[in-house]
């Protein structure tokens, strides 16, 4: 009986890990995110921008900007629930 209660511990423990660790991910997500469009609209008014870096650009961001939507309904899921 003892046994099950100590699983049961470490499976909430785990849980919290895995959680404060997608927590910080997420706020990795979104600072790279201000970083990267700020960039990109600082180079798009220099002279060094063209198609090709454009294209690395959204590469990069929109990846990063379908994560932060995900964090936002997930949120949001997690408030209405």
């Amino acid at each position: 009986m003892g046994g099950t209660t100590a699983t049961g511990s470490t499976t909430t423990v785990i849980t919290m890990f895995s959680t404060v660790g997608v927590a910080e991910a997420g706020v990795v997500a979104v600072i790279c995110l201000i970083i990267l469009l700020s960039a990109s609209e600082i180079l798009s008014a220099s002279k060094l921008w063209n198609g090709r870096l454009s294209a690395s650009f959204n590469l990069t961001i929109w990846p990063l900007v379908i994560t932060f939507f995900a964090i936002v309904f997930f949120r949001v899921m997690e408030i209405l629930r």
